[in-house]
């Protein structure tokens, strides 16, 4: 719905770091799960901005990168 604000509070979030990511400064990448959504961070800058998608937005993204 256009115009609709969502707050979604990620202060108690356990972040996990992508199996893929490494320690080598290269693509680190780390997800959040929360109630309907997904958090997505750069490990590198957790202050930093994220990207909150739908559950259903994040799977549907996963399915597509295993093709």
């Amino acid at each position: 719905m256009l115009g609709t604000r969502v707050v979604v509070d990620v202060t108690k979030a356990v972040w996990r770091k992508a199996s893929r990511s490494n320690d080598q400064g290269g693509l680190c990448v780390e997800l959040a799960s929360l109630p309907g959504t997904v958090a997505v961070r750069d490990s590198k800058d957790p202050e930093g901005p994220m990207l909150l998608v739908s559950r259903e937005a994040f799977r549907a993204f996963a399915v597509s990168l295993k093709k």
